[in-house]
């Protein structure tokens, strides 16, 4: 029996959440990073990026630009935190389930989805949200660093 990519998203969170290596099943499969990897250039140059990665990466950074200011300025409300945290695993969850890389490059973008996710969780917990948010800024940095997106942008802060 092939799992499903639900199946392989909910393995991934799953994963994350309990700080293990991601064993997610399917398109995207591969051994998982552990959570203090961290992503490396493929032989000093980015890797490739396709058109659902770099979508879901600039609706992201959009997101996050947009909300930047009230976070700040310590006026983002829990409830905006949850919309902007659910907004971006959306995100990442289409970009998991259907951009479509080679198999070291997509072991590399895990790396950088896995502080994205991380960063959603903490700003859904209660404490700390704005370090969620910066944990996520951070991760935008370092996918600018080591893939090829064209016009990519990082986020000042």
């Amino acid at each position: 029996m092939i799992p499903t990519k639900s199946f392989a998203l909910t393995a991934l969170a799953l994963c994350l959440a309990l700080g293990q290596p991601a064993l997610a099943a399917g398109p995207h499969a591969h051994e998982g990073p552990t959570a203090t990897a961290r992503p490396q250039l493929d032989h000093g140059k980015k890797w490739p990026t396709d058109d659902v990665l770099r979508r879901g990466m600039n609706d992201i950074s959009l997101a996050m630009r947009q909300s930047l200011s009230p976070i700040h300025s310590n006026m983002f409300t829990p409830a905006q935190y949850e919309a902007l945290a659910t907004q971006i695993q959306a995100r990442v969850d289409d970009v998991v389930g259907n951009c479509k890389l080679p198999e070291r490059a997509d072991q590399q973008l895990h790396l950088v989805l896995e502080q994205i996710i991380e960063g959603a969780a903490h700003m859904k917990t209660g404490t700390s949200r704005d370090q969620g948010a910066m944990k996520i800024l951070r991760a935008l940095a370092e996918y600018g660093r080591y893939f090829d997106h064209a016009g990519w942008q990082p986020l000042e802060h």
